[in-house]
């Protein structure tokens, strides 16, 4: 069963995150950057991601809420850096209200830097994720974020297992398997 690691690093401000995935890097990188993918994984359960708006590019924005059962909602708003195709991608996260208006008067905004490698057929994602300082480390901590990123990746397991069957079928849709009428025939 695939583990998700969190380590923290006091000294430098930091929260490192790993965790292998079972699905190829293709399908892993969606699930992290197509809101119709990322809305089905990102919240842990019982909570739901909801994606107002997203622009998935260098200087674009992801603007969503994340919604809990008894009607919370939190708004968040991603701001992308560099992005290198399947390899990597870095985002500014913070708190803000439904039109993206940054709270800073809340929990400080976060440096995300996410990296992908592939490793056979399946991917490894590593997560930095860069505070401002150890204090806004700990409320991070203790606001749940393991626990929750954790879930998380768990419901990302099993949107995972869901998109590598359908890229399976899909493949043997293509190229449907053939069986020969003499067996000497080749």
């Amino acid at each position: 069963m695939n583990q998700t690691v969190i380590t923290k690093k006091l000294d430098q401000k930091q929260l490192n995150v790993t965790r292998e995935f079972n699905g190829p890097i293709d399908l892993v990188w969606r699930a992290w950057t197509e809101p119709a993918l990322l809305d089905q994984w990102w919240a842990p359960k019982p909570w739901k991601t909801v994606t107002k708006s997203m622009d998935f590019r260098e200087g674009g924005r992801w603007l969503y809420s994340m919604n809990g059962p008894d009607g919370e909602q939190h708004w968040c708003l991603g701001v992308y850096g560099k992005i290198t195709y399947q390899q990597n991608f870095q985002a500014q996260d913070a708190f803000c209200d439904e039109e993206g208006n940054i709270d800073s008067s809340t929990v400080p905004s976060m440096h995300w830097n996410v990296t992908f490698r592939e490793t056979g057929s399946r991917t490894k994602v590593l997560v930095t994720i860069s505070l401002p300082s150890e204090e806004a480390m700990e409320t991070i901590i203790e606001m749940g974020f393991k626990e929750g990123f954790t879930a998380a990746h768990g419901n990302l397991d099993e949107l995972l297992k869901e998109l590598v069957a359908e890229s399976d079928l899909n493949f043997l849709q293509t190229f449907p398997l053939r069986t020969l009428e003499d067996p000497g025939e080749i």
